[in-house]
């Protein structure tokens, strides 16, 4: 079990590692904020998992629960921070583009 959650804890810090290249090399903020939620959700799920795995019954019980209240926050607040970026015409990268439903399908 010591290996398994040991496994788990290295595989969150590995998908840490990757958000933070993400943050790094990414051009814009919407690629980089898709890099850092996807990676931060897994991470912090897999590391959480790992020490749930290490701990006593209640300890567990309450690191699950903040599992599940990363999982429902994180991509909640990734949304607001998009939204707000698009609201105020934050530029994309050269070449990309959205396609907005709720103006006709007019691209931007």
């Amino acid at each position: 079990m010591a290996y398994f959650s040991s496994l788990l804890i290295i595989l969150g810090i590995f998908f840490f590692c990757v958000g933070v290249i993400g943050l790094l090399r990414f051009p814009d903020v919407y690629t980089r904020l898709h890099a850092t939620t996807k990676c931060d959700t897994l991470g912090a799920g897999l590391v959480l998992l790992g020490l749930a795995l290490q701990t006593n019954f209640f300890t567990a019980i309450k690191l699950l629960l903040l599992i599940i209240f990363i999982w429902l926050t994180n991509p909640t607040g990734a949304h607001i921070i998009a939204k707000v970026a698009y609201l105020r015409n934050t530029p994309m990268t050269e070449g990309s583009f959205f396609k907005d439903f709720t103006q006709g399908g007019q691209n931007r």
